[in-house]
């Protein structure tokens, strides 16, 4: 995360608390994931360098940008077009080409770039979608903050035998997956 200028990823109005542990507000009601948030879903992960990556809810792509240090590659997701260009915008404009960031429904994930070693969900959702499931290596892990709008657990699951074995590791509260129509 060191590696990761945060506050070319914030809004400008925001800058000066870039470095600040809070979740900062995007536009179309969306935030940048607090640091602490951001840290602890990508060390869940369990990272080792070799890795193909899929995020959920790519936002300003500043998370996309530091799983990018620790993986070989990511595909970042993102459902609001504008959010979209201004995440490529500034990761071009850092020279980091291992990350790519798509315009999608976060629900149905990436199956072009599958199977995923890990994949992070950055919106909460009442369960996993099945199709982030399916797209999910065998001994992969997946991160996603599971409930309502009101609080949800932040839940680090491994995929083994076609399963999900289940840790909970804090309880949080996140803005909520945004659906296509």
């Amino acid at each position: 995360m060191g590696e990761v200028p945060r506050e070319e990823f914030v809004p400008k109005q925001h800058r000066r608390n870039a470095y600040a542990d809070v979740a900062l507000p995007l536009s179309h009601g969306q935030t940048i994931s607090q640091p602490l948030m951001v840290a602890m879903s990508a060390e869940a992960l369990q990272l080792q360098g070799h890795e193909t990556v899929l995020e959920i809810g790519a936002g300003s792509g500043y998370q996309a940008a530091v799983l990018g240090r620790l993986a070989k590659k990511v595909h970042g997701i993102e459902i609001i077009p504008e959010l979209v260009e201004n995440a490529r915008q500034v990761l071009h404009s850092l020279d980091i080409d291992n990350v790519e960031i798509h315009c999608a429904d976060g629900r149905k994930g990436w199956p072009e770039g599958a199977p995923y070693d890990g994949i992070i969900v950055a919106a909460a959702a009442d369960e996993v979608p099945p199709a982030l499931l399916d797209q999910l290596r065998e001994g992969g892990r997946i991160v996603i903050p599971v409930g309502n709008r009101w609080g949800q657990s932040l839940m680090a699951m491994r995929k083994r035998n076609g399963k999900l074995e289940e840790e909970e590791l804090c309880r949080c509260i996140f803005v909520p997956l945004v659906y296509g129509g």
